[in-house]
This record gives structure tokens, sequence and C-alpha cells, in this order.
């Protein structure tokens, strides 16, 4: 199992896609998220989903670029220098303290 960490605290499990498959499911078809999912994007969107998650967008580094709560049926705009998206259920990144500037890693 897979952890996302920030300066070695653990703050939840991770899911990693893995695939091209895996990426464009995403969270497609579930009722709520356990830990966060993580994904190779730039930007995403949360047509379909039945719920708001909050994203983080990372640079390759795993440095968080933005943050964001996005509401279901919406689309974000790029980040352009993104690598890594990390999605959390809505207000989890607020609860965690996750700010642009802190580094991610998924171990």
């Amino acid at each position: 199992m897979a952890w996302l960490t920030r300066e070695g605290q653990v703050l939840a499990s991770a899911e990693v896609a893995q695939t091209r498959a895996e990426r464009r499911r995403g969270l497609l078809g579930r009722s709520d998220l356990e830990g966060v999912f993580v994904l190779k994007a730039k930007s995403l969107h949360t047509v379909g989903m039945k719920f708001a998650i909050d994203v983080a967008f990372c640079n390759e580094e795993g440095t968080v670029l933005r943050v964001l709560t996005v509401a279901p049926n919406r689309v974000t705009l790029p980040v352009l220098a993104a690598k890594s998206a990390i999605e959390a259920p809505a207000g989890a990144f607020r609860l965690w303290g996750v700010v642009p500037g802190d580094r991610l890693e998924v171990r």
C-alpha cells in the first residue's frame, strides 16, 4: 500500500493510477473516496462524479502548485507546470494544512 506523506508525516493512504485506463476512469462510479487518488494530469474534470473533491496539482518534485476544491460536473483550468494531481475528499487538504509550496511524496 502506498502513502501520501509531507515531511515524513503520513497524511493518507494513496491509490496511484498506473495505467491509462485507471487514469481515464479515475473516481467515476465511486460514491466516496478513502485516502487519496494520484494520477498524472495537468487538469481534470468531475463530470459524472457524485461528490466534490480537493485537488493538489504538483510539479515533478512533488511541490504543490495549486490547491482547489472541485464540485461535481466541473472542469479545472490546466496547471501547465503540473506533472500530477492528487485527489482527496473535499476539505481534506484544509484539514491537513496542505498549501501551495508544500512538498508531497507518495511512498
